[in-house]
């Protein structure tokens, strides 16, 4: 069972659409027990960061989510404002980010030439291998919108580079901790087939 975050940020359903159609089981909750034993988490999200932040802890789900995933290893995909809650900080509040991973979010700068959301599809180029990226047979396109961005500070830990006036961290991988900048759910066969390597990883991760 793979438990989807519910913490007031976001359209969850389809999410849980997806994994339906590939052949997977998920619930939508922000009950702790139901974390706790779900194979695999979910975080998505859609709005901004210090509410986000505020919200995982008006859950009581900020620690644990951080317990979950650092000291129980249980495997966690971010999406969109859910990535940018792993990091440690975002330009866009004044929070403290879970720091599951050794990054922060930053705004693209203001341009003359690109609107400001980044908004629409993009390619993702693979920097490691990855089961989230590995099983696509042709460039994957998924699709943005977002106004900030994910900037690791350790190389190891990017999975994909996007394109948009400036090559940005779009993915992020460290061990059983993922971040997508973009939304799989909205992402048609591309989604599909990320989701699909989230869940195989999920599964067959202790065979």
């Amino acid at each position: 069972m793979i438990a989807i975050v519910d913490y007031d940020m976001g359209n969850l359903g389809s999410i849980k659409n997806m994994i339906k159609k590939i052949g997977g089981q998920s619930i939508i909750s922000n009950d702790k027990s139901d974390l706790m034993k779900a194979a695999g988490i979910i975080l998505p999200g859609v709005g901004s960061f210090d509410t986000g932040v505020r919200n995982l802890k008006k859950y009581d789900l900020y620690n644990y989510l951080q317990d979950l995933a650092e000291e129980k290893q249980i495997p966690i995909l971010g999406i969109c404002l859910g990535m940018q809650l792993m990091c440690k900080s975002s330009e866009e509040g004044e929070e403290i980010g879970l720091g599951l991973i050794n990054a922060t979010a930053v705004k693209f700068a203001d341009s003359e030439t690109l609107k400001i959301p980044h908004m629409g599809w993009s390619f993702v180029q693979k920097t490691k291998p990855s089961i989230l990226l590995d099983d696509f047979t042709e460039s994957p396109r998924f699709y943005f919108v977002h106004s900030y961005y994910v900037k690791c500070n350790e190389e190891k830990d990017i999975l994909g580079i996007t394109n948009y006036g400036i090559d940005f961290h779009s993915a992020f991988e460290k061990n059983n901790i993922f971040g997508v900048q973009y939304h799989p759910e909205k992402s048609h066969k591309f989604g599909i087939t990320l989701l699909k390597g989230f869940l195989k990883y999920v599964y067959h991760r202790n065979e």
